[in-house]
This record gives structure tokens, C-alpha cells and sequence, in this order.
């Protein structure tokens, strides 16, 4: 069992340094048990240039920001410290502050428990309340994700269908693809499979929505030279095989969830995190289709996460 603060108390040791270790491995125990990482100090933007570091952040496995934790010392008013460290724009989603012997959770801007330490079945409740609570938005992530899993790979594999039939009845396409090609083996990897491009054509189209939502990027296609030249040839496939936002209308849902989640990140690097574990998740799915046959998937994922970080890095 982690440590409890109340054996640093029973040595009358009581300044912050020394008894915040306690409950801070205490978290970090919990949030393991959860797939959760507790980070010290990470840095919560509140403006360009202008950052809070609250003594833990702990964040889940799609790297969303799930609570946080200010230790002070017992000889501080914990209220004066709360109000403090309100005003200085601490985050106030689910935020514990303690002092060793009280703890005050913070859900929602509201106080929902002022406990005592010192009694285990209020800790207990402390600690339930505050790994169990979630954010609305978060909330309808955590479900959408699950069913994302299953819609990703039939629409993918219906994507992939259509540019297999493109290949074989369109000339216009036939000619975009091949200068596509040359350009990914020259910028890329000089081996690449056409196999390979196929299904960068399938999540650039999954996932080009998200890129530019999530960061506001109206103009994302324009910012990297394979995302320009991957509309290109999109834009002709969707000229005759099919309608692009029809197509992927039924995946609104799960778009419209993993964006509000994103919304609920304070800053760019939160939200580059975030997409990136997306990106992960994602493409691993997606490249089922020919993970069997082509040695290149790993290329897929790589590519496509360089025009991602080519250009968030351009912003």
C-alpha cells in the first residue's frame, strides 16, 4: 500500500516538501491502476507565454488532462492557498488541494468535499469522487471511442474499394496518383509501395477533418506540400466514385465527440498530444487491411503523423 500522509504526521514531520510525497505516490498508484500517468509540475497554459504548475497533473491514455493536485502546508490557510491559486488561474475542473490533515476537491468551479485526512472512509470518498468524475465532453468521448473502433475499419475498407476501382477505370485518377506517387517515394521513402499510398489516400481522408478542427487550421492542406498534393488526388476520386462529405457523414458523431474532448484541452501541446495518441489508435486499426501483405504500414503511420507535425510545427 502507498504511504498515508498520516504516518508523516504521527513523526510531527508536516512541511510540504516532505509529507506531499506521500499522497502524491498514493495518486500515482491509483492513476497506474487506471492506465493513468501522474506528472509533477507539468506545465497548464493559461495564454501565450503565461503557464500554472500545479504540483501533479494526471493524465489518461489518450493523453487528456483527468485531474490535478496542489499540496500545501499544514501551517497554511488552505482556504487562502485555494483562493490564491483560483485568482492566478489554477484549473478548477477536478483539482485536490490538501495540506495533510484537510482536502478540499474542486469539481466543475464548485466545492464538491471538504474532508478530513486524518478518517480513511472520507479519503476513500475523496479519492472515488475525484478518479471517477469526467467532464461531459469527455464523458461522450469515452463512449464514442468504443464505437469508433468499429466504424473505422468497415469505412475504411469501403474507402479503399473505391480507389482499388478507381485504378482500374479512371484515367484521370490513374494520372494524379502517379504523380502523388513519385512525390511520396522522392519526399518520403524511395521504396514505398503504391500499396502504401493507397492507404495514406484512406486516413488522410478520416482524419484531415480532425487535424484542421482540432486546430483550427481552415487553410491545413496548404500548409504541407503531401497534404496539398493528397488533395489533389482525392479531389479527383471524389469527382466520379463518390461524394466525400456524404460518404463520411455516419463518422459525424465520433468527430463531433473527439473534438469537444480536444476543446476541453487548455493548450497546443495538450491538444498535439492528444491527436497524436488519436493518430495512433486510429491507424493501427486502419492498417489491418494490409498489415498481412504489405511492409509498409509502418511507413503509413510515420507518414502521416509527419505531415501532422510538419504542420502543427508550422503555426
Amino acid at each position: 500500500m502507498p504511504a498515508h500522509p498520516r504516518r508523516f504526521r504521527h513523526a510531527s514531520i508536516r512541511h510540504e516538501s516532505a509529507t506531499r510525497s506521500a499522497f502524491q505516490t498514493l495518486l500515482a498508484e491509483l492513476a497506474r491502476r487506471r492506465n493513468w500517468q501522474l506528472i509533477p509540475e507539468h506545465p497548464y497554459k493559461l495564454a501565450p507565454g503565461a503557464f500554472v504548475k500545479p504540483d501533479a497533473t494526471l493524465r489518461d491514455d489518450f493523453s487528456i488532462n483527468r485531474g490535478y493536485w496542489e499540496a500545501k502546508d499544514t501551517h497554511d490557510d488552505l482556504e487562502t492557498e485555494i483562493r490564491a491559486k483560483t485568482a492566478k488561474g489554477y484549473p478548477e475542473s477536478n483539482i485536490i488541494y490538501d495540506d495533510t490533515a484537510r482536502a478540499i476537491l474542486i469539481q466543475n468551479r464548485a466545492r464538491s468535499l471538504d474532508i478530513d485526512l486524518r478518517d480513511n472512509r472520507q479519503l476513500a470518498t475523496l479519492l472515488n469522487t475525484y478518479f471517477n468524475w469526467s467532464e461531459p465532453a469527455i464523458q461522450d468521448f469515452e463512449s464514442a471511442v468504443e464505437s469508433f473502433k468499429q466504424e473505422v475499419p468497415n469505412i475504411g475498407k469501403s474507402l479503399a474499394e473505391k480507389v482499388a476501382l478507381a485504378h482500374h477505370s479512371d484515367p484521370k485518377f490513374k494520372a494524379a496518383f502517379a504523380g502523388f506517387y513519385d512525390l511520396c517515394r522522392e519526399a518520403l521513402n524511395p521504396n514505398l509501395r503504391p500499396e502504401a499510398v493507397d492507404e495514406m489516400l484512406v486516413q488522410h481522408l478520416l482524419t484531415e477533418r480532425l487535424i484542421g478542427r482540432i486546430f483550427d487550421l481552415g487553410d491545413f492542406d496548404r500548409r504541407n506540400v503531401i497534404a496539398h498534393e493528397v488533395e489533389k488526388v482525392i479531389d479527383v476520386l471524389a469527382a466520379r466514385a463518390f461524394s466525400r462529405s456524404e460518404f463520411l457523414r455516419s463518422l459525424d458523431k465520433y468527430y463531433v465527440a473527439i473534438e469537444r474532448a480536444a476543446d476541453t484541452l487548455p493548450g497546443f501541446s495538450e491538444k498535439q498530444h492528444f491527436l497524436n495518441t488519436i493518430y495512433e489508435r486510429f491507424f493501427r486499426g486502419s492498417c489491418i487491411r494490409i498489415a498481412a501483405t504489405s511492409p509498409d504500414c509502418p511507413y503509413i503511420v510515420s507518414n502521416a503523423l509527419k505531415v501532422f507535425r510538419i504542420t502543427a510545427t508550422a503555426l
